[in-house]
C-alpha cells in the first residue's frame, strides 16, 4: 500500500506522456496552482461525470490561478478518444506502469461493492504555486466534487 499524502508535503514530482503522447511535467506548472487528480478509467461512468465536471467549472478555476491534470492508467490513444468524446479541454496523462498513481497514493487497495481490491484510488489534491500539496482527498466521489472542492477552496 502506498503512502497517503497530506497539506504540507512535497507533491511528487512526475512527467507522462498526454492524449497526443507530448510529456507534460508538473514542474511545468510551477508558479501556478494545479489540480492534479486520479481516476480509474476514461470513458467510464463515474470517470467521464467527474471530467466532464471539471470542465464544466474549468473557466472559474482558470479563472483563480487553478490549472487541472487528470491521470489514470490509460493509454494515450484511449485518453485521445475520451478528450475528443467528451470535449475536454484539460490534459489527460497517462500512467500505464503507475508509479505515479503509487507515489501519489492513488493506487491501492479499496473497497468496492464490499469488496476489498487493488486499483486506482480516485483521489484529487490541489498543488501550490512552490510544489507543496496545499490540500490531499482522497476516496473522492465522482458526482458532486468539483461543487465541493470550489466551496472548499472559495473559487
Amino acid at each position: 500500500m502506498s503512502t497517503r499524502l497530506q497539506a504540507g508535503d512535497t507533491a511528487p514530482d512526475f512527467t507522462l506522456d498526454d492524449a497526443d503522447g507530448t510529456p507534460v511535467s508538473l514542474a511545468d506548472y510551477r508558479g501556478r496552482k494545479v489540480v492534479v487528480y486520479f481516476y480509474p478509467a476514461a470513458s467510464t461512468p463515474g470517470c467521464t461525470k467527474e471530467a466532464c465536471d471539471f470542465r464544466d467549472n474549468l473557466a472559474e478555476l482558470n479563472g483563480a490561478g487553478i490549472d487541472v491534470l487528470g491521470i489514470s492508467p490509460d493509454k494515450p490513444a484511449k485518453l485521445a478518444t475520451f478528450r475528443d468524446n467528451e470535449e475536454l479541454t484539460f490534459p489527460l496523462l497517462s500512467d500505464p506502469d503507475r508509479g505515479v498513481l503509487t507515489a501519489w497514493g492513488a493506487f491501492g487497495e479499496k473497497k468496492l461493492y464490499g469488496k476489498t481490491v487493488t486499483g486506482v484510488i480516485r483521489s484529487t489534491f490541489l498543488v501550490g504555486e512552490d510544489g507543496t500539496i496545499v490540500d490531499a482527498q482522497y476516496n473522492v466521489k465522482a458526482t458532486g466534487h468539483v461543487a465541493k472542492l470550489r466551496r472548499d477552496w472559495k473559487v
